[in-house]
């Protein structure tokens, strides 16, 4: 009796781990015959399910910070390079195409404003997230996806290690706390590329320009700019964990996780900024005269 039970001990953390991806996965013979709104809705569901399970274990032991630590140095430091390019020549460009617009109405003076409220409101947590999405979104996928073809769920199971613990956990804070961050370097070197082509191209004062940067930044924008990557930033673990957890198919099922993973977290990212910017224009009353 006793090596049934030890035997049972053993192989039910498998056989639950295979019901998990199976659920994960939706690997039914009705999956591909699926409409595209039930489909969605199914998707939903699973990452919403996710991100709640995510969430109510952080209060239940085991963490692990070092793995946290880890995700979030790659997530963080790892991104950095691309988003303070992506924001220092976005606001450079802004200056670019409307200075002409503001000198031929006499108000040049103002395009500090313009392209620091662009970039707090808008360009700079929606880019930051579609630069992250496209870097981190995909790499969390593939090695998540991999891990699921090779097995490593299955024996991390065997070994009593819950896999959403060690594995989507951390990504899913390390994005969380990191993308606010990287939003905020984004929009910084973003508003000295501005003001870097307003001064040598357009000979407009760096004093003036600062000025109207100043002036036309408030509290509530810097509030509503910081909210949205946090949202974001659950965005994209949830459908990038559920993507490569759901893999199937071997190699080639990998490389289709990634792919669909990058692409809704990019749709999702845009969606959600509109319903975020309604949400917060009505509560915070940024953006309205």
């Amino acid at each position: 009796m006793s090596m049934m039970g030890e035997c049972f001990r053993l192989v039910y953390p498998v056989l639950r781990c295979n019901l998990f991806q199976t659920r994960l996965s939706g690997v039914l013979p009705a999956d591909s015959r699926m409409n595209p709104i039930t489909k969605f809705l199914y998707e939903l569901q699973e990452v919403s399910l996710l991100l709640w399970n995510v969430l109510t274990g952080l209060f239940r032991p085991r963490r692990y910070l070092d793995e946290l630590v880890r995700q979030m140095d790659l997530i963080g430091v790892g991104s950095l390079p691309i988003v303070l390019l992506t924001g220092f020549f976005t606001g450079g460009v802004l200056v670019l195409q409307t200075f002409p617009t503001f000198q031929y109405y006499g108000v040049q003076s103002e395009v500090g404003r313009s392209v620091a409220v662009s970039l707090i409101r808008e360009l700079g947590p929606v880019l930051t997230a579609l630069m992250v999405s496209g870097r981190i979104g995909s790499a969390i996928s593939a090695e998540l996806g991999s891990m699921v073809v090779s097995q490593q769920i299955d024996a991390m199971r065997a070994l009593g290690t819950d896999p959403l613990k060690k594995l989507v956990t951390p990504r899913v804070i390390a994005l969380i706390v990191m993308l606010p961050i990287l939003t905020v370097a984004a929009d910084i070197f973003g508003i000295i590329g501005g003001g870097v082509v307003a001064s040598y191209l357009y000979s407009q004062d760096q004093n003036v320009f600062i000025t109207s940067v100043r002036n036309g930044i408030t509290s509530t924008d810097l509030i509503g700019g910081l909210i949205k990557p946090f949202f974001f930033g659950m965005v994209i673990g949830g459908i990038s964990c559920h993507k490569g957890l759901s893999t199937t198919g071997g190699t080639v099922g990998v490389g289709l996780s990634t792919i669909n993973a990058v692409v809704l977290s990019s749709i999702w990212v845009i969606i959600f900024d509109f319903f975020l910017s309604k949400a917060i224009q009505s509560i915070l009353g940024v953006g309205t005269i």
